[in-house]
């Protein structure tokens, strides 16, 4: 094989891997990756594991669909961690294209009483492991670290709806019962990867 066609196969194959992700029932992925938190701390996922489960949201500082989402997904976040579902949000976008530096994270986690961690995904590398795209871009885990639903907070882009998706995901979870839909369409603005 040629040089220039290895490489074309080269790229062919990392857009398909990117364009993989998670699929519903796959295990998280990437659990021991240590990323850096907003309390100063350095964690990976395996060590914030919940008992009943575990939501990772792909999020950012600057972006209409997670200001429009912001108070919906915080205060899931700090309801459901007192449930026993571990919550974790991720910024996966290059600090240099968006100013979502760690500082700046520290500030929005802050100023939005986040009761939970909010790690920066230093290589992007999470995001595109997990399939995320966009932000928000949700994933809830179960008790044994398989995905039952992924995709959208809930309805209505940068005009939220009365129809929360994660919401009813996080119910079901808790009551065993089966999460419909478990997987909906993550609409946001796309990740600024490194």
């Amino acid at each position: 094989m040629s040089k220039k066609y290895s490489i074309a196969a080269l790229i062919i194959a990392g857009a398909l891997s990117a364009s993989a992700g998670l699929k519903i029932g796959d295990e998280m992925v990437d659990t021991h990756v240590k990323m850096e938190s907003t309390d100063d701390a350095t964690l990976s996922l395996a060590q914030l594991k919940g008992e009943k489960g575990t939501l990772v949201i792909f999020t950012c500082n600057k972006c209409p669909f997670v200001e429009a989402w912001q108070d919906t997904m915080v205060e899931l976040g700090n309801t459901y961690m007192k449930k026993g579902i571990s919550v974790v949000f991720i910024n996966s976008n290059d600090p240099a294209a968006k100013g979502d530096t760690l500082e700046n994270m520290k500030a929005m986690a802050k100023k939005e009483g986040y009761k939970f961690p909010y790690l920066q995904d230093a290589t992007s590398e999470v995001a595109r492991n997990f399939g995320a795209k966009k932000t928000p871009d949700v994933f809830l885990f179960d008790a044994n670290a398989k995905l039952v639903y992924q995709g959208a907070v809930g309805d209505g882009g940068t005009t939220p709806s009365d129809d929360v998706w994660l919401a009813d995901a996080l119910e079901a979870l808790l009551a065993g019962t089966e999460i419909k839909p478990a997987q909906t369409k993550a609409v946001g603005c796309s990740i600024k990867f490194r």
